[in-house]
């Protein structure tokens, strides 16, 4: 089977002759710089940068994923990143990032504690602010990977999520105490950040839509423990605004849409799916409810899953010989069909090389 073939079959629950494999195909199933630096020097990779890192190890580990776009950024009176090299920047919504060592942490919420008065003076950035060439550039990627290749084309998400912007700008306890204390003020902000997702939406998509087999979005609903909010405050909060979302992209391709979310879900998958999600990242097997037998009788119907392989500790702390193992067990469970093989979140720092390439030399080989 070629990549695409695979793929559709994939989406259609059909048996394949082998699961789709992925490695940093997504924005959302990628890896630290200091594991693709580990995995170059256990395969004699030799690469000028880590892109062309990347997609030697993608073509090494025979991944059928390749990712075109990016997560966009309009100027904004609030940006600024003259201060990176203290640690600190500010991006375009006034969200202030500290770096913490391995990753840029948020420190600072702009909306934090402020009434909804106050919140009107607030400057949203604005879609058309963006240099069409970007678009333009983007597409023209696009067209090469859909033409010049048979890999399955993956549009990474140019925007945030609704409730994760929502819990970054005010904070999580903020926000998630407004969810129920402030109804009106989150409907405001999810109405007014719906204007500036749907404009992006008509240039990004408008470029790229035709070109891609599927596109991401990012947005954690769930602890370890269960979902941040009750099914019914989903359902009457979040849900409709990704609904909308959803919809509005399928006005611009006809690829399937990808939904990331941490944490155990399961009680939100009802919703999930009726919201028009068509594949389910990253699976943490380790999160309540989340275990692969559970989600394939439930819903290996409805939803394609994509991930699975713990990544918290199975490949940090476990052997190539268990990971190997563990990969046998979840293509068991979740074949024929339905299913793409990829860790359960992006691989960190402390995973040894010998358990990333196990897990690929068994999604291969078997």
């Amino acid at each position: 089977m070629t990549y695409r073939e695979r793929f559709e079959k994939t989406l259609q629950h059909q048996a394949v002759d082998r699961a789709p494999i992925d490695f940093c195909g997504t924005p959302l199933t990628g890896c630290h710089g200091d594991v693709i630096r580990k995995l170059t020097n256990a395969l004699s990779i030799q690469a000028a940068d880590e892109n062309e890192a990347i997609e030697k190890l993608q073509t090494a580990f025979d991944c059928d994923f390749r990712k075109v776009g990016a997560m966009l950024e309009p100027p904004s009176v609030y940006t600024d990143y003259s201060r990176m090299e203290q640690g600190e920047y500010v991006d375009c919504w006034g969200i202030t990032r500290t770096f913490q060592g391995l990753y840029w942490e948020i420190s600072k919420n702009p909306f934090r504690d402020l009434s909804l008065e106050e919140l009107q003076d607030y400057q949203w950035p604005k879609a058309e602010d963006i240099d069409e060439s970007v678009f333009t550039g983007f597409a023209e990627q696009a067209k090469r990977l859909y033409y010049d290749t048979d890999y399955v084309v993956i549009g990474e998400h140019p925007v945030f999520g609704f409730f994760e912007l929502g819990c970054w700008m005010f904070g999580f306890d903020d926000f998630l105490y407004r969810l129920l204390g402030e109804p009106e003020t989150v409907e405001w902000f999810f109405s007014r950040y719906a204007v500036y997702v749907e404009a992006i939406n008509e240039l990004y998509y408008g470029a790229i839509g035709p070109y891609i087999h599927a596109t991401t979005s990012g947005d954690d609903f769930g602890t370890q423990g269960g979902p941040f909010m009750s099914p019914d405050t989903f359902r009457e909060c979040v849900k409709p605004w990704y609904a909308r979302r959803i919809r509005n992209i399928k006005q611009y391709t006809k690829a399937a849409f990808f939904h990331h979310t941490c944490g155990s879900v399961f009680r939100l998958l009802d919703d999930i799916v009726d919201m028009g999600v068509d594949i389910l990242n990253p699976i943490q097997p380790g999160a309540m409810e989340m275990a692969p037998e559970r989600l394939r009788e439930h819903f290996g119907d409805k939803l394609t899953f994509w991930g699975g392989i713990d990544e918290q500790k199975l490949l940090s702390s476990g052997t190539p010989e268990q990971v190997a193992e563990e990969v046998r067990r979840v293509l068991r469970i979740m074949q024929p069909g339905g299913y793409v093989v990829a860790p359960s979140h992006n691989i960190q720092p402390d995973v040894p090389a010998e358990n990333i390439i196990s897990l690929y030399k068994t999604a291969r080989n078997g």
